[in-house]
């Protein structure tokens, strides 16, 4: 009998683990949890004997992926996968998934959320600004961004976008304008929704010659990842911007100085929330039991992610 893991430090609601056993079970598996767990050895330890493992933002790395003897697919539930040792899963043979656009309303909400938040002054009871008519620039448009699109032309924002990845008939059926240059999005857009993902080509490459070319009054909303930041750059304009803002679901290593210097410009929520909402756990979950079973029974690879 095959046997899937979950591990999940931050565990799947229940609702969730119920449906992921139905999948498991009903393809004749054994599901297996691991949930709660506080050291990385107990992940080690608990994937020995399994064919296959869903995570979460919990990390597979080589000494995860090496104690697997019979490792044959790790899913990551969610569209990130920089917690998974893709060169390591690639040679022993482990697929490697994620699963896109399962998390991706619940991202592109709280990025209009936290956008509200910050144009009403945080609720502090002063004056604050509106949405509507603001420009918003949205880089990478992917599943997360075309979500973030649809909610702000409610707002009545004017929307553009930058992905060299996307053809522009696309966008410009979603009602947004197509930008040729990523310094093109960032000189029109009052708000830029960053939604690329980490990688060796876009860590730290948000900094300060990009953002100086915002106009003024401009805001900056992180749902992606902080290694996008190139904190330096960030802090710089800053200090020379006293209208620039910055809101990110994930706290910066810079963090202290925010709270000493901006207080009022800048909102970090205490954890990864992106994806914090009881339908994207759902969502994400069975999403991910699934694709197992199709790839451990049909060799389906779609949404692999290494090679």
């Amino acid at each position: 009998m095959k046997k899937v893991l979950v591990a999940t430090d931050k565990p799947f609601a229940k609702v969730a683990v119920d449906g992921i056993r139905q999948i498991v079970e009903k393809a004749g598996y054994e599901l297996i949890l691991l949930e709660k767990y506080t050291e990385q050895s107990d992940f080690v330890k608990a994937i020995e004997n399994v064919d296959a493992v869903i995570i979460r933002s919990d990390i597979a790395d080589r000494a995860v992926i090496e104690a697997g003897k019979n490792l044959k697919i790790i899913v990551r539930a969610g569209a990130g996968y920089d917690n998974i040792d893709l060169a390591a899963a690639s040679e022993r043979k482990v697929v490697a998934m994620n699963t896109p656009g399962q998390n991706s309303n619940a991202v592109a909400e709280l990025a209009l959320g936290m956008m509200v938040y910050m144009a009403r002054s945080c609720f502090n009871g002063s004056s604050g600004t509106e949405l509507r008519g603001k420009t918003l620039g949205i880089h990478a448009y992917g599943n997360v961004g075309k979500y973030v699109a649809a909610i702000a032309r409610g707002f009545g924002m004017e929307i553009y976008a930058f992905d060299p990845f996307v053809p522009a008939i696309t966008m410009e059926k979603d009602g947004v304008t197509p930008v040729a240059t990523v310094e093109e999005l960032y000189s029109k857009c009052q708000y830029i929704s960053l939604h690329i993902p980490a990688n060796s080509q876009t860590k730290k490459s948000i900094g300060f010659d990009l953002l100086s070319k915002m106009p003024k009054g401009a805001t900056l909303v992180n749902t992606a990842r902080k290694e996008v930041i190139d904190e330096d750059g960030l802090l710089k304009i800053f200090g020379e911007r006293p209208d620039f803002k910055y809101l990110s679901d994930i706290e910066p290593d810079c963090k202290a100085e925010f709270s000493e210097n901006y207080t009022g410009r800048y909102f970090f929520t205490p954890k990864k929330m992106g994806a914090q909402t009881s339908e994207a756990n759902v969502n994400a979950g069975l999403a991910a039991a699934r694709q197992i079973v199709d790839f451990l029974e049909n060799g389906v690879t779609t949404y692999q992610v290494n090679k």
